[in-house]
């Protein structure tokens, strides 16, 4: 059990926010709990919203930081920092329902350590879900569970999901200790899925608050652009490389083949095939970070992949106004095929 009245560090990452950035922690300030400490980390911003809000909020923790560390060790310099018994990473673009902390701490008073998302909506269209939940497919995609349907509270209960969104990601500072901080190799993108998925590794689930409810503008900096694509493309090979073991990698190889073969033909039909470039090429530079990081994951795993890959997604959600109606359909089609063979090699399915 915790304190009955537990002190909540909410770590926000600013960079070139604007008056987003002001709204969030205004949002914030209005929360019916009320024992928090907002801590503004700012990976030097040139527009001064950082500046403006430490003018008009005084009291909260702002951290200039030397130069742009990213999401992944910007988050980790706020949460070092932070005093709280639980830990709130919450982007800078998003509004807070009054209730949402006090839902998160009763979840977590029902489940235990966890990492826990609210149900997260639109910040212009209220009425529109951007996650119910993220999941994994088994390839190293992330998705946002009914990103763009209309919000009926189709989820009532907190239901264990793939893994918790880094717009709005509570825990107890002590799951950090276990799982470890954000990876500051993955820089920004599928920081959150990384997490999730070493937390799966030893046996620390994530979870689904509906009652929690948390509004994001999403992707204010980069959108869907070449650079973060790189990112995606880069993390996701980079998680796969890293998290799986040797035989299961080897088990899953022509999956992965013709899943890349898929992969290259996307970036290559949207124009971004010098980020898919950019992305293998960084990978091969850092070949010794990777066996470093996948030995290190090795080592603390618990749960082994034959058991993990069962909880899954075979699906993937790829917007419509990225990659054309038609070629989602088709997309998810032929991923949903081999993901179901791929788990048969691993789980000996028959």
């Amino acid at each position: 059990m915790t304190d009955s009245n537990p002190l909540v560090s909410i770590i926000i990452l600013n960079f070139n926010a604007g008056e987003l950035l002001s709204n969030c922690i205004q949002s914030v300030m209005n929360s019916k709990y009320k024992k928090i400490e907002i801590i503004v980390v700012d990976n030097i911003s040139s527009d001064d919203s950082h500046i403006i809000c430490k003018e008009k909020f005084p009291n909260i923790v702002l951290i200039e930081n030397s130069e742009n560390f990213g999401y992944c060790e910007g988050n980790n310099i706020g949460i070092r920092k932070a005093k709280g018994e639980f830990i709130v990473i919450l982007n800078p673009d998003t509004e807070v329902d009054p209730e949402w902390i006090n839902e998160l701490i009763n979840a977590y008073e029902k489940y235990g350590d966890g990492l826990y998302q609210p149900k997260i909506l639109s910040l212009y269209e209220k009425d529109i879900l951007q996650s119910t939940g993220n999941m994994i497919n088994v390839f190293g995609f992330g998705y946002a569970r009914d990103k763009g349907i209309i919000d009926k509270n189709q989820i009532k209960e907190i239901q264990e999901i793939g893994y918790a969104s880094g717009t709005s990601l509570f825990t107890h500072k002590n799951v950090f200790e276990k799982i470890g901080l954000l990876d500051p190799f993955i820089f920004l993108y599928h920081d959150d899925l990384d997490l999730g998925w070493r937390a799966k590794q030893i046996g620390i689930k994530s979870f689904y608050v509906p009652k929690s409810v948390v509004y994001h503008a999403e992707s204010y900096s980069l959108k869907w652009s070449k650079k973060k694509f790189f990112w995606l493309e880069r993390n996701r090979r980079y998680c796969i490389l890293t998290h799986f073991s040797r035989s299961t990698y080897k088990k899953m190889f022509f999956s992965f083949l013709l899943v890349d073969f898929f992969v290259w033909g996307f970036y290559f039909s949207k124009g971004f095939l010098g980020a898919k470039i950019r992305a293998e090429i960084d990978l091969l530079k850092n070949r010794k970070v990777i066996k470093e990081r996948y030995q290190y994951l090795e080592n603390k795993k618990i749960i082994p992949d034959s058991q993990l890959i069962m909880q899954f997604s075979d699906d993937i959600f790829v917007p419509d106004v990225v990659a054309g109606k038609n070629k989602t359909g088709l997309f998810n089609s032929i991923l949903k095929k081999l993901s179901y063979s791929a788990k048969k090699k691993i789980s000996n399915i028959k």
